[in-house]
């Protein structure tokens, strides 16, 4: 009897001890699949096929068009004859026209480098990562929430093109990577961009907001209303003056959004300058307030729009019809856009 005890015990105790130890295909964790990693993509803008050449017009000499285009334009100088320099002013033309001066690359991924075939430079370190996610719940709401970056490049295509020999107007410089928002730690942080424009508090309230809607009608059919300078358009709130973008419909929108606050930016810090407009015919002058009828921005990355209307679309002006289909998974996912800027010039 004791012996058959014993053998019983033992028998339970292994019995236990099987059914409590871990399995040999449990003991070691299965290995964690890698994360995929972000895949910089874009390719150079060819000048001739991906750029919209129709966009440079209308040309203007005082406050008549001598080459017209369905484009919304600016106001131009009423008189055609202008006069600049001291102590004796030297007289010209007033002349008025759109030239593309600026490239940018707008993406979620840092050192991106969307319009130089998308090359990813990297210095090593780890900052300003980007993000795209949502659905999320705040406040029992959902919504979509994306962070960009921007590249700036200085690209004054007219005059490297010699279109029109010696014409003093054009911008003359080289191409340059001017800007690069992945070191600049006011674009990173929300608390840190109110120190360049504390004013947005008192653009946070409704019915400032609900002001935005007549800018986006204003610029999606002509231009976009200078004097709501809170609002971009369609696109969303100007304010914060960095790329997190707190209501992202889409790569589209939040793209062009990001590139909207970047000019309002680089203005406020005095880096951009007014060029439209009588005050602009003898020499550029400070625009601490974004002007946004100066601009039109066409998308060269991941697929060029080089005609039609909506080619080259003021800031705020809506994205639904032309640019459906613009974005799309992997390889169309980071933005390169084509900066075109309105020139006032006296022509001596």
């Amino acid at each position: 009897m004791k012996t058959l005890r014993l053998l019983a015990v033992t028998l339970a105790f292994l019995l236990v001890s099987v059914l409590l130890s871990p399995r040999a295909d449990a003991q070691a964790p299965a290995p964690a699949v890698p994360a995929a990693k972000s895949t910089c993509t874009g390719k150079f803008v060819n000048p001739i096929t991906d750029v919209c050449w129709s966009c440079m017009f209308p040309l203007s000499v005082g406050a008549l068009k001598i080459w017209p285009s369905t484009r919304p334009d600016t106001d131009n100088p009423d008189l055609p004859v202008c006069a600049c320099g001291s102590p004796v002013p030297r007289i010209g033309i007033s002349a008025g026209f759109w030239e593309p001066v600026r490239l940018a690359d707008v993406t979620t991924k840092p050192w991106c480098f969307v319009n130089l075939g998308g090359t990813k430079i990297s210095p090593g370190f780890d900052i300003g990562q980007g993000q795209m996610s949502g659905p999320s719940q705040t406040g029992g709401n959902g919504q979509n929430t994306s962070k960009w970056h921007v590249h700036w490049y200085v690209y004054p295509l007219l005059y490297w093109m010699e279109i029109l020999a010696d014409f003093a107007c054009f911008e003359a410089s080289s191409f340059d990577i001017a800007y690069m928002t992945e070191v600049d730690p006011l674009w990173q942080d929300d608390s840190l961009t109110a120190l360049i424009n504390p004013e947005a508090v008192l653009f946070s309230s409704p019915i400032a907001q609900a002001a935005c809607a007549g800018d986006c009608i204003a610029s999606t059919a002509k231009l976009p209303l200078d004097a709501t300078f809170w609002c971009a358009g369609c696109q969303g709130p100007m304010y914060p003056v960095n790329g997190n973008i707190a209501a992202s419909i889409g790569h589209v929108q939040a793209s062009r959004l990001a590139l909207a606050r970047f000019a309002f930016k680089i203005h406020r810090e005095g880096l951009a300058w007014g060029t439209m407009g009588a005050k602009g015919l003898c020499n550029k002058y400070p625009m601490p307030v974004l002007r946004k009828q100066q601009y039109r921005t066409q998308m060269v990355n991941p697929i060029p729009t080089v005609n039609g209307k909506a080619a080259c679309l003021p800031l705020g002006a809506s994205t639904m019809p032309p640019q459906a289909g613009r974005a799309f998974p992997v390889k169309g996912e980071d933005m390169g856009y084509l900066v075109w800027r309105k020139r006032n010039c006296c022509v001596l």
